[in-house]
């Protein structure tokens, strides 16, 4: 079973702290142990040395078994912890601090000898080692001091022990105080940790469902942005996607609708009318008139279909330019003469070709002709009667600027930023009586971008708009 992100965050984060935890517990017995284990040594052989000197100052070797002496040993056993007794050179103990030697003179430190091993090993190791000393069932830290006589013999050894046990007892006594002390921070953090990882990933979780949507085509869910951090710029980016889905799902439903639209009138006209010409319906003297018609619908269909192709292949990238010189000025003056009976028709006043001065660019000729061909259409197009149209051009030396503004109804503020969309379009009634698709805004501003150029719209309602197209001049 695949563990949730919150889960995997969670448990890791979990992990991590009780692993640094442990690993302190760790550190900290190993620190404890050394220190603990260095200040026994140290107990014991100031233990074994006050022994020593006692011995070195007011004993005789044959007065070790003597009342006062023991009384010593017992007094250093107690105020040391320890085991204290003396052994002689086979290792037999000949005297022992304890309580039992001074009642039977025997003990459970002078049953056994002393083995020659651990003799030597006191005498190796500085004095210092852990060891059962063949007396312990269980491992004890000892020092010994040897005694010597004025021959350098030695004739005893003094031993001092304590139990590994205890220290361990004193370390389990502080592991256990601190894993209580651990409880209540680790409680704290874990309540911490859980409701981080919640909220870490609580964005992320309603991006995979608003995503689900979707996919469905359910665009309404957004995420609250509740921070400014990266997870808050992730949902503000998120949201941001979503409403150009969003929009770009309602414009290719507009799109749909208006080629929907604009497939189904053209071919029930042409359909009935050849319908009408081959069952006779249509008298013969009226049937060039009707083919007419048919001709408008079928180009208004092949106009259409380009378009959509066009689309397709700017978007695909399939296209390459294809540049060579010409006059900017010629081409725009052959599309306003193309658009003449148009013109005339709607009474409109043409402005700016007489002053034109002759402009040569590099550019894609037949692209750059769509762009224009689009942009007068859609002047002349959306210039009410007896409106103007008027236009420029202009060169920095690096740059051609051509300029098509017209009168009319103008486009709203708040369209202006869409207009270069696909399938965008201003007003749906309005655009489906002029026989619009939205494309065509949208292809002229990809070309002209291909080309290293911009495309800009200004406009004030009921008023004006002007598009202003800007190329560079290519030698």
């Amino acid at each position: 079973m695949r563990l949730k992100l919150f889960k995997k965050q969670f448990l890791i984060t979990l992990c991590i702290i009780i692993f640094n935890l442990a690993f302190m517990m760790l550190i900290l017995s190993f620190a404890l142990n050394k220190y603990i284990a260095e200040n026994k040594y140290e107990s014991l052989n100031n233990a074994c040395g006050q022994v020593a000197n006692y011995i070195t100052d007011f004993s005789q070797n044959d007065q070790m078994n003597g009342r006062p002496f023991y009384g010593m040993l017992r007094t250093v056993s107690e105020v040391s912890d320890s085991d204290i007794f003396i052994a002689d050179q086979s290792g037999r103990v000949i005297v022992c601090g304890c309580e039992e030697w001074a009642e039977k003179r025997i003990c459970m430190h002078s049953v056994s000898l002393i083995s020659e091993d651990v003799m030597k090993k006191a005498e190796s190791t500085d004095g210092l080692f852990i060891s059962t000393v063949n007396i312990y069932e269980r491992p004890h830290y000892v020092t010994a001091r040897a005694m010597n006589n004025s021959d350098g013999e030695r004739y005893a050894t003094i031993f001092a022990a304590a139990s590994v046990s205890k220290v361990n007892a004193l370390l389990s006594t502080i592991t256990r105080l601190y894993v209580i002390s651990a409880i209540i921070p680790i409680g704290i953090m874990f309540v911490c940790i859980y409701a981080m990882t919640y909220r870490l990933t609580k964005p992320l979780k309603q991006m995979s469902e608003a995503a689900k949507a979707m996919a469905k085509g359910d665009f309404s869910k957004r995420i609250p942005v509740t921070t400014d951090d990266e997870i808050g710029e992730l949902a503000t980016s998120f949201n941001m996607m979503t409403n150009s889905l969003a929009q770009l799902e309602d414009m290719r439903k507009s799109f749909v609708a208006n080629v929907s639209h604009e497939l189904k009138t053209p071919m029930t006209t042409i359909g009935g009318f050849i319908d009408g010409i081959l069952d006779g319906t249509i008298e013969q003297d009226k049937q060039k008139y009707y083919l007419g018609i048919v001709s408008a619908e079928v180009k208004r269909l092949s106009r259409l279909v380009q378009s959509m192709l066009s689309m397709s292949r700017l978007e695909s990238g399939e296209f390459s330019l294809k540049p060579e010189l010409f006059d900017l000025r010629e081409m725009l003056f052959t599309i306003v003469i193309s658009q003449e009976q148009r013109i005339e028709s709607k009474n409109l006043q043409i402005s700016g070709l007489d002053e034109m001065q002759g402009l040569s660019v590099t550019a894609d000729k037949d692209l750059i002709h769509q762009v224009v061909y689009n942009l007068v259409d859609n002047a002349v197009k959306f210039t009410d009667d007896g409106g103007s149209i008027s236009f420029t051009l202009k060169s920095d030396g690096k740059k051609a600027m051509l300029g098509i503004t017209n009168t009319g109804k103008g486009i709203p503020e708040k369209d202006l930023p869409f207009i270069f969309e696909r399938f965008y379009k201003v007003d749906k009634s309005r655009a489906l009586g002029k026989n619009s698709t939205g494309l065509g805004l949208y292809i002229a501003k990809t070309i002209i971008t291909a080309h290293g150029g911009n495309i800009s719209v200004s406009s004030r309602e009921n008023e004006f708009t002007s598009f202003k197209i800007t190329l560079p001049i290519r030698k």
